[in-house]
């Protein structure tokens, strides 16, 4: 937090300023209100919080500025929006009300049920409420049961409440429903006339083998003469949903969907999602396209934007593809393997001119009947994944690059960029220093040779011991993607221009997209009011959207791995604190903690951040990102969604250099063999540290910002 605040009146007395911001509310009940453009939070006590929860958007008030430049203080006078309206909890039934006593914290007060709003609902119940009115006259909300899960699995009732946790509602409201629902089932002739035609043109769809939303299609046309003809299309959403409707608050206020091991949260109602929209094969549908004239070499010699009708002829899974790719044959193979070679020169080109080329693996839960997981299986980027991830790419930056050249009266569109900040200069610098101890070097001049350092790096480490903990480590030093209309390139990628068009279906800002880039192709631009704050508003649901599936994984992780505990399985060291650090499994990909209490009888250790590893004060000895152990499953908590491992092996430390002063301690180090493993002695149970996987300051730097189930 910041040490001042940047008035919006000159005057110091006792005139009362207004600011909205977002509430965050800490453990022990303190407030604080972030303003943008504030330089800080202001401080809101517990009595003066009306009937504001965290996270919550507010307007808080406050009286005068204080002297001596401290925190201001204000009173909440109005929530603008709520993160989270649904909570679970069990039901208590009288004989003229009820209550809902909620699991969550973040619910400091019981909702009141009128017997009406019950919905079958019986004394005794887990059920999930849904708050329909709060006024703050009254100290409890008044709320309608929207689910009854009594009868529901333990899996079913914490993935449904990591959801509401988090803000994302489990059902559409019925006006929105009702929307969704007016649509026909078939296309309107009179519309087909003001698009193009290419229901005559080969299309497929290539998608996860169980993706139900396929929201993009590739068609293709040999134009001879070594040019080739490939469009993007994408699902029209903007079509069906009508600026102001229900239909676009609610995917507004969603902002996206959220990918969880067992379930889609979606942004649109299945009616659209899964039907409508949804680039089925053998159907007709409505698409914006972007069509390229190109060579084999990649090289785009023209490109055709507009509305489109398409009728996709194949839905392929990534797995079809690649094993066309890798030389099976099946539908359209000569097709396919024309496209894989032109995405592929993309790629290359692509990391020629700057893009940073991280590599990274997603982790698939097998579940049994009740979403129990059942085995876990490492997903790998190929081929077949790469053909669509260029093509996404290409017409992402085309559409960017289209808008960003049309002015509307003598200023840039207003325009939902996709962006990527350079790198934080002190993560970078730390991270240099450590990377020179692989022998790699860094040149720090300017964003174009930092790129290049990292793409030599990643070239140079390929398949080195040293290659997963540089990748993971560089992820890191990146700044988050955001939306906003303050175009500033996008860093990762190497574009000047780039923006999401690709996923509409899923995003809202794709939407945003849409709707701009049909008024630019028809001149007649009307643009959007507050974009810049839909942008924020958009960035941020993403970020809940992306900590909700982090939360999910790491729950069907620990919920995996309750059966392993007393076990010993290989890891990787993958984050390192000064309360101990995380160790991945190699097998499973399951992260747990290792906490500094359970490694005192080897040595007192010290963290060192530079190096990104505990160093221990006597021996030397070493825990450092990217090491190998091996540790014993000593505890995987569900309800903390926390996995705890003691180590029972550790990387041997001969040659490494140690501490000043550091003295030697014989009866806990290690025996020095030529192994990757030196035995650590008996095992330490860390069940009992009050360390938790990633709850600390200077723990775990967090995750990469771009992950996607999907990438476009």
């Amino acid at each position: 937090m910041s040490k001042s605040v940047k008035r919006k009146n000159t005057s110091s007395g006792a005139g009362k300023q207004t600011y909205t911001g977002k509430l965050e509310v800490t453990r022990n009940g303190m407030g604080f209100v972030v303003v943008a453009g504030q330089d800080n939070d202001i401080m809101v006590e517990r009595d003066n919080m009306n009937t504001a929860l965290n996270g919550d958007e507010v307007k808080v008030e406050v009286k005068g500025y204080p002297d001596n430049n401290k925190r201001l203080k204000g009173t909440i006078t109005d929530v603008v929006r709520r993160k989270q309206s649904e909570f679970s909890g069990v039901v208590e039934v009288h004989p003229h009300f009820a209550f809902v006593i909620p699991e969550s914290d973040r619910m400091p007060v019981d909702i009141f049920i009128p017997l009406h709003l019950l919905n079958g609902a019986v004394n005794g119940d887990h059920v999930m409420a849904r708050v329909v009115e709060w006024t703050g006259k009254t100290k409890n909300p008044v709320g309608e049961i929207v689910n009854v899960l009594t009868n529901e699995s333990v899996n079913e009732i914490a993935m449904q409440s990591l959801l509401t946790e988090n803000g994302f509602p489990l059902t559409f409201p019925d006006d929105v429903l009702e929307d969704a629902a007016r649509y026909p089932d078939v296309i309107d002739k009179q519309e087909v006339k003001k698009r193009k035609d290419m229901r005559d043109t080969l299309t497929m769809t290539i998608d996860p083998v169980d993706a139900k939303d396929f929201d993009d299609a590739l068609s293709f046309k040999d134009l001879k003469g070594g040019l080739y003809e490939i469009g993007v299309h994408i699902a029209d959403v903007s079509h069906y949903i009508e600026p102001g409707s229900a239909l676009d608050a609610e995917a507004y206020r969603r902002a996206t969907s959220v990918y969880l091991p067992d379930r889609v949260s979606p942004m649109l109602p299945e009616r659209l999602s899964n039907e409508l929209c949804s680039l089925r094969p053998h159907e007709d549908k409505y698409t914006f396209s972007v069509v390229f004239k190109i060579n084999s070499e990649g090289v785009v010699k023209e490109h055709w934007i507009g509305k489109t009708v398409i009728h996709s002829d194949r839905r392929f899974a990534y797995e079809d593809v690649q094993e066309i790719i890798e030389g099976a044959t099946g539908d359209h193979a000569k097709e396919i393997h024309t496209i894989n070679g032109i995405a592929q020169n993309l790629r290359a080109k692509r990391f020629k001119d700057g893009a940073i080329n991280f590599s990274s693996q997603e982790v698939r839960f097998k579940l049994d009947e009740t979403g129990k997981p059942i085995g876990i299986v490492v997903k790998e980027s190929k081929a077949a994944h790469q053909l669509i991830e260029e093509f996404m790419l290409l017409a992402n930056k085309t559409i960017a690059e289209y808008v960003g050249g049309i002015k509307h009266k003598g200023e840039h569109v207003p325009f939902p960029y996709r962006v990527h900040d350079v790198p934080n200069e002190d993560k970078l610098k730390v991270f240099s220093l450590f990377a020179g101890r692989f022998g790699v070097k860094f040149d720090l001049g300017s964003p174009d040779s930092i790129a290049k350092s990292f793409n030599k790096m990643l070239q140079t480490v390929q398949g080195k011991p040293e290659q997963h903990v540089l990748e993971q480590l560089g992820i890191r030093t990146m700044s988050k993607a955001i939306y906003t209309t303050d175009n500033i390139g996008h860093y990762g990628l190497g574009f000047e221009h780039y923006c999401h068009f690709t996923s509409p279906i899923r995003r809202y800002p794709d939407i945003l997209v849409h709707r701009i880039l049909q008024e630019c192709l028809l001149n007649d631009i009307h643009p959007i009011k507050h974009l810049e704050a839909q942008c924020r508003h958009c960035s941020d649901q993403e970020r809940r959207a992306m900590e909700t599936e982090r939360t999910a994984n790491k729950y069907k992780q620990v919920e995996f791995m309750q059966d392993f505990v007393g076990d010993d399985f290989d890891a990787i060291i993958s984050g390192v604190s000064a309360y101990g650090f995380w160790a991945e499994t190699v097998e499973h990909k399951c992260e747990g903690m290792v906490s500094i209490n359970s490694l005192n009888d080897f040595d007192d250790f010290v963290f060192v951040e530079s190096e990104y590893a505990l160093i221990g004060h006597s021996t030397g000895m070493r825990f450092a990102m990217g090491d190998k152990v091996r540790v014993r499953v000593s505890s995987a908590n569900l309800a903390k969604r926390q996995i705890d491992y003691d180590v029972i092996e550790v990387p041997l430390f001969e040659g490494r250099r140690r501490p000043a002063g550091a003295g030697k301690r014989s009866d806990t180090r290690p025996d020095r063999k030529d192994s990757s493993y030196g035995k650590a002695g008996k095992s330490h149970k860390s069940g009992k540290s009050s360390a938790k996987s990633g709850s600390k300051p200077g723990g775990r730097p967090g995750k990469p910002a771009d992950t996607k189930r999907k990438k476009k």
